[in-house]
């Protein structure tokens, strides 16, 4: 009740003002019309306007409120600006994709082109979490980080217990350190990083990460438990986006990462706590 008064008392200040100052004009004109034809056809041509200038101010007032009413102009006129149409992006046909194609092909032809990075990455940064870009430069400057699967013994390779337990969360200096296996699932998705089931070569680098509480609590669940070693490793595409995308010297020497043989497969999806049994 108290939006609806306001509005109303809004337009009726508006069409005061407008009365006060249109009725002595109106009265001369009146009397100018009663003996000039001329003047009563203007006289009516301008009711028509003010007619139309009395609809817009209803339509405002329904479809914006009162704020649009108050910048109406002395003659009661008041400017509309139509609701944008958001249209759907029409999907590409066939004949545009080979020209866009066509395009590409040309511009890779092209030896003076001066481009500058992959045009993936301003879409990769959009879809990055703060703590991922932290995790990204945190592989690029300190090298492939380890981490470990824990199975239970037999002689097909056991049943995995836990998936993809690692300190690369500490390490990177990350907030939200329970959030890890989710960043990591996103970044293989993106390709920047993949899960290794290669060990690294120094086994001093396992010796800290086997002995945290989460390791050692699945290797209690079982008789017979066994730590796999595997390794967290950026991608070449993945080290292209950290020297292109999150440091400052693009030339600095940054520890080398492997490469995944292809056929590896790369979105192994990290996770901790126990893991479902295979069937």
């Amino acid at each position: 009740m108290p939006g609806v008064a306001r509005v109303a008392g809004a337009a009726a200040l508006q069409l005061g003002r407008w009365g006060a100052r249109t009725y002595v004009r109106t009265g001369l004109r009146l009397a100018r019309a009663a003996v000039d034809p001329d003047a009563r056809e203007a006289l009516a041509r301008d009711a028509a306007v003010v007619a139309g200038a009395t609809v817009d101010v209803v339509h405002l007032v329904l479809d914006r409120g009162v704020d649009d009413i108050e910048h109406a102009d002395d003659d009661g006129h008041v400017e509309t600006t139509p609701h944008p149409v958001v249209r759907e992006p029409a999907a590409s046909s066939p004949e545009d994709l080979r020209r866009r194609g066509a395009e590409l092909l040309e511009r890779s032809r092209d030896v003076w082109s001066d481009d500058q990075g992959h045009p993936a990455y301003s879409r990769i940064l959009d879809e990055l979490a703060p703590d991922e870009a932290r995790l990204l430069r945190h592989l690029l400057q300190d090298g492939p980080q380890p981490c470990v699967d824990v199975r239970s013994g037999g002689v097909r390779g056991g049943t995995l217990l836990a998936q993809g337990m690692s300190m690369i969360g500490a390490g990177a200096g990350v907030r939200h350190v329970d959030g890890v296996p989710a960043y990591l699932n996103n970044l293989v998705r993106l390709g920047l990083v993949w899960i290794s089931p290669e060990p690294l070569r120094d086994p001093m680098e396992y010796q800290v990460l086997e002995a945290q509480p989460d390791v050692l609590a699945a290797l209690h669940a079982t008789k017979f438990a066994k730590v796999v070693r595997r390794s967290i490793q950026l991608t070449p595409f993945g080290t292209g986006f950290c020297r292109a995308c999150l440091v400052d010297d693009a030339w600095a020497a940054y520890p080398t990462h492997a490469t995944p043989r292809p056929d590896e497969v790369l979105g192994t999806p990290p996770r901790t706590g126990p893991a479902e049994p295979e069937r």
